[in-house]
């Protein structure tokens, strides 16, 4: 081959490689030692905005590589970012010093990790900001707390707020889950609205923060900042049409005084947090030993608790509504109650609420049922077997689709399921849950009875009642208390007995403790049922099965005590 041939041979396979560089998917450029470009492939043109495409990104961080690859002499790999606006673009590229025909060049060669760069900031954000709120995560606010207390520096205070929206669960009941995460969202802002850079807010979970005050001078500025914090929060919340209003309690504690970790500082807050919770609400309070005696005395409660559930220390009070025209017993309400390890009966009031707060009411309503299966023929033969058997389901149950369709399962297992009344708060059927469309017809199908029980405390009003579908209405003992002293309750309780029987639902007055009372019902109302302490205090099994057997004659007296001996009523702590 001459050559010329050789030559053109040459300048073909020049070609050829220009045009595989010019092709290959990584961006490849070429410079000389004094940074002048010799080769620039198509995607390297387009990265560097070199081919019109875009703006030419700031390459300061590419020269500056450049220049520690050609000082170092050998191969330098670093991550570019290259900023377009809010656009980003993240290259990692491979800075080659080589030396060819005498000459000193840079043959730098680009992958483009964006998507990638973007995944791991997803990971990033999701381990340690909150997605709902974007505010920094338990961990975030933990480490920075322990940076602060690493230091060691006995004059440096700082406070720690743990936060807690009250009444969440019934604004997401009521509003529906997006008004709920709406509002997380706009009561961040306000909370964070005065803090300092050396601050910080966290979301910790769903309706609860931790605030990192740092530094501090003294406790009473803390309250006063907490003061305006919370008066801030008091203004409503227009959120999708809705006026929600919404208050957050708040405990408080202080380092170096209250604790020396985290964690401790954490719990002592949480501690100050529940005596606000139990107090009222919607305001602040600071550490003190006295509440962690009360934390302590709360958790032997909690364990008690737990133990009487695994060792089924439950049993069931009966008390009977009662026709109050011919004191005949229209039904029972089953009333747990606990007893203790000395075996001291304890009313609900000391652990229902707790029961809930653990997860643990589930359990305990199904115990209840198993406790009235056990005795059904004791009950049938003091109150009758005609007689209906009301259980009490918290309107947070009535809400739970899988927990009710269990218990319906479990009531048409007894055999007699239409022998049972489920008692609800109205919240469970004006609350935007399944209650009323799903779960109601489950009910309806076995033949069980819908009561509203507590009617007029919670989200009543008679446009609601209209809608709702129940079988009994049961007045509160609050409307009913001194009832013949008090014409405004007068004229409520006139205004929802006229709409119930509308609706064909029986009207049943809670909580009749006086001849007074009763009277004023026989004369002045078409009420036909009642409950309360005046006819029958709730009955216990061990008097049940003293009182046994009974005639139907004698049933009476058992279960309902003649009118004209109780003029007195019953002392509500029996």
């Amino acid at each position: 081959m001459n050559d010329d041939g050789y030559d053109g041979a040459s300048e073909a396979e020049l070609g050829f490689l220009k045009e595989i560089v010019r092709m290959l998917p990584a961006g490849l450029t070429v410079q000389d030692a004094q940074g002048k470009l010799l080769l620039v492939n198509d995607v390297a043109a387009a990265q560097l905005g070199m081919d019109g495409s875009r703006p030419s990104p700031d390459l300061a961080q590419r020269r500056e590589a450049c220049e520690r690859a050609l000082r170092a002499g050998h191969p330098v790999v670093s991550e570019e970012a290259l900023q377009d606006g809010a656009a980003r673009q993240v290259l990692l590229t491979t800075h080659r010093p080589v030396r060819f025909a005498g000459r000193e060049l840079l043959i730098s060669a680009s992958a483009d990790i964006t998507e990638q760069k973007n995944f791991e900031d997803q990971l990033f954000r999701s381990a340690y900001f909150d997605e709902l709120t974007g505010l920094p995560s338990r961990r975030v606010i933990e480490h920075h707390a322990n940076s602060l207390l690493w230091r060691d520096r006995s004059d440096e205070r700082f406070a720690l707020a743990f936060l807690d929206v009250d009444n969440f669960k019934h604004i997401n009941d009521y509003y529906g889950h997006a008004v709920g995460d709406a509002l997380l969202v706009e009561l961040s802002k306000r909370l964070a609205r005065d803090l300092r850079e050396s601050d910080m807010l966290a979301r910790i979970s769903g309706d609860e923060f931790l605030l990192l005050l740092s530094p501090i001078r003294s406790q009473e500025e803390v309250a006063e900042f907490m003061s305006t914090t919370l008066q801030r929060l008091t203004a409503p919340f227009f959120i999708d049409n809705s006026e929600v209003f919404a208050s957050t309690s708040v405990g408080v504690s202080l380092y170096p005084d209250h604790g020396s970790s985290f964690e401790t500082l954490r719990q002592n807050a949480d501690i100050a947090m529940y005596r606000i919770k139990n107090n009222g609400k919607g305001s602040c309070a600071f550490f003190d030993t006295g509440m962690e005696r009360e934390a302590l005395a709360r958790m032997k409660i909690e364990q008690s608790l737990r133990m009487a559930i695994l060792e089924k220390r439950f049993c069931c009070a009966f008390q009977s509504k009662v026709d109050i025209r011919t004191q005949a017993v229209k039904g029972i309400e089953a009333l747990v109650r606990l007893r203790d390890d000395e075996g001291v009966i304890q009313a609900p009031g000391s652990f229902i609420n707790l029961a809930g707060e653990l997860g643990l009411i589930d359990e305990l309503t199904h115990l209840v049922l198993a406790e009235i299966v056990k005795s059904i023929d004791l009950i049938n033969e003091t109150f009758g077997a005609e007689a209906t058997i009301s259980i009490n389901v918290a309107a947070k149950q009535a809400g739970n689709p899988d927990f009710m369709r269990s218990f319906a399962q479990a009531l048409d297992d007894t055999g007699f399921p239409q022998r049972f009344m489920i008692e609800v708060t109205e919240d469970a059927f004006v609350a935007k849950n399944h209650f009323q469309a799903e779960i109601l017809p489950i009910f309806r199908k076995l033949g069980v009875g819908i009561s509203i029980d507590d009617f007029g405390t919670g989200y009543s009003s008679l446009s609601a009642l209209a809608d709702i579908t129940a079988d009994e209405i049961k007045i509160d003992r609050s409307f009913i208390t001194d009832i013949h002293k008090r014409p405004r309750s007068q004229g409520i309780l006139r205004a929802i007995e006229s709409l119930s029987e509308a609706l064909g639902m029986t009207v049943i007055a809670e909580g009749i403790e006086s001849y007074e009372e009763l009277a004023y019902l026989q004369a002045a109302t078409k009420i036909r049922y009642a409950q309360g302490y005046y006819f029958a205090r709730p009955i216990f099994l061990e008097e049940l099965k003293l009182a046994s057997p009974v005639s139907s004659e004698s049933r009476a007296s058992v279960s309902a005590r003649p009118m004209q001996q109780n003029r007195q009523g019953y002392s509500r702590a029996s």
